[in-house]
């Protein structure tokens, strides 16, 4: 794993049980593993096997990127690209876990400048992407995953759907923080895409909040009226805190501990709110 929790392909060939008790621990333990994907971004892609027609599941490092998800076709510095890049490049349409959701997705592979930004990124977090290239011979793909389903899963129940929300906010500040406590004296620029794209995700959630959910129950719930009010207020600390991360970030030369300074109150905030907000709304919404 890098220092960076930025999850590389190992640069050796991994036997397949190896690949197998990664998934069942991922699924198992709600996208936490150990060893060396410890503390680190891992995603589960499967793909539908360009001759078989079969599914095929592998583990991978991936990279926030605003509405979307990159992975980089490294197979370990391999003069090959992986099967699982031939696989979507056949069939584009893809299955991501993210260890609380299971949604599915289109594979885009980025091509030109925009693939190189996106890689220059990647190898700034963790040089061992460029030694990975270098060693393959061959330039690494870049593959965004857009997500193509949106909503609660089926049959899942509203209560439960808004903890798993929750949860992901959780694990992604968690996630910054480990980053930023990792990097060196600046803030490279993929951390700074990572912080924003939990800032834009958590203000939407906030937003279609207030201007769904909350109305809904207020008029099939009085008797909520109080605690409506104070989650409205909380959201209203959490928007500006999420400014003033905003406004941080925006700086050329942020420190990262002044990132983690406000991680930190953003994550004390908002955790004494997702917990309020369980408490008075997962039972009733169940």
């Amino acid at each position: 794993m890098s220092k960076t929790s930025i999850i590389r392909e190992p640069s050796f060939s991994m036997p397949e049980n190896f690949n197998q008790q990664v998934i069942d621990e991922f699924r198992a333990n709600r996208g936490q593993v150990g060893g060396p994907f410890e503390g680190g971004r891992l995603l589960l892609l499967t793909t539908i096997g360009a001759k078989s027609g079969a599914p095929h599941t592998t583990p991978l490092g991936y990279l926030p990127d605003q509405d979307r998800v990159l992975v980089i076709a490294s197979a370990g510095g391999s003069p090959k690209h992986p099967a699982w890049y031939h696989n979507l490049r056949a069939n584009p349409r893809v299955t991501v876990e993210d260890g609380i959701f299971t949604y599915a997705a289109d594979a885009v592979v980025l091509e030109g400048e925009e693939r190189d930004r996106a890689f220059a990124r990647a190898v700034e977090m963790d040089p061992g992407w460029a030694a990975y290239e270098e060693r393959s011979g061959r330039t690494l793909p870049v593959v965004a995953l857009v997500q193509a389903e949106f909503g609660p899963p089926a049959g899942r129940r509203m209560g439960d759907a808004l903890k798993d929300i929750h949860d992901v906010f959780r694990r992604e500040l968690a996630l910054i923080r480990r980053e930023a406590a990792a990097s060196g004296p600046r803030l490279a620029a993929q951390l700074r895409i990572n912080c924003l794209t939990m800032c834009a995700g958590l203000h939407m959630h906030h937003s279609h909040e207030d201007n769904g959910l909350f109305p809904a129950l207020e008029r099939q719930y009085p008797e909520l009226a109080p605690a409506m009010r104070r989650l409205r207020a909380e959201h209203e600390v959490v928007a500006r805190l999420l400014e003033e991360l905003k406004s941080l970030l925006s700086a050329d030369d942020v420190a990262p501990a002044d990132l983690i300074a406000g991680v930190d109150r953003l994550t004390k905030e908002l955790e004494t709110h997702l917990d309020y907000e369980e408490q008075q709304l997962v039972a009733l919404l169940n």
